[in-house]
């Protein structure tokens, strides 16, 4: 189920409350068919873990991500610290492999935390917007439930 599922849910039982028949004297009660109203909140409520298994699913691919970062940067340092051991025999060449080393390990770095950053501005946006389709939906989901409760009481 995805969020438009739940949206489009959550916009049916508005829907069917709003446009309920009125009960008689009264403006603001009305008969709604608590049968498809309970069926369309248990179909919303079976929603919400999918959004929850995508936002770990997001937190999963940002630590990979990281992850992946971490090793490309671990290995071109590797890389360079081998090319500066085969050039140890030559001061000049020594002092020039230790530079590029160095070099190459500032890009590396450099290049790593500009992935992790990325990485982590991407998985904050996206759980981010997660986190407010969630809310949003819960949200409209408290007010449908305070509406029917608050109907149901009445017609008691």
């Amino acid at each position: 189920m995805n969020e438009n599922t739940i949206e489009q849910l959550i916009n049916t039982l508005w829907e069917m409350i709003d446009e309920a028949k009125a009960v008689p004297l009264t403006a603001d009660k009305c008969i709604i068919d608590r049968d498809k109203a309970l069926d369309l909140l248990d179909e919303i409520r079976a929603g919400f873990p999918n959004e929850i298994k995508m936002s770990k699913e997001i937190v999963e691919k940002r630590n990979n991500y990281i992850e992946s970062g971490k090793r490309e940067a671990e290995a071109i340092k590797k890389q360079a610290e081998e090319y500066a051991k085969r050039c140890v025999n030559e001061n000049d060449i020594t002092a020039e492999a230790r530079k590029k080393a160095n070099d190459m390990v500032l890009a590396a770095e450099k290049n790593s935390k500009e992935l992790m950053r990325a990485a982590s501005e991407y998985c904050d946006d996206a759980m981010k917007r997660t986190e407010e389709a969630i809310a949003k939906a819960l949200e409209e989901l408290r007010t449908s439930r305070a509406q029917f409760i608050k109907a149901a009481r009445e017609r008691k």
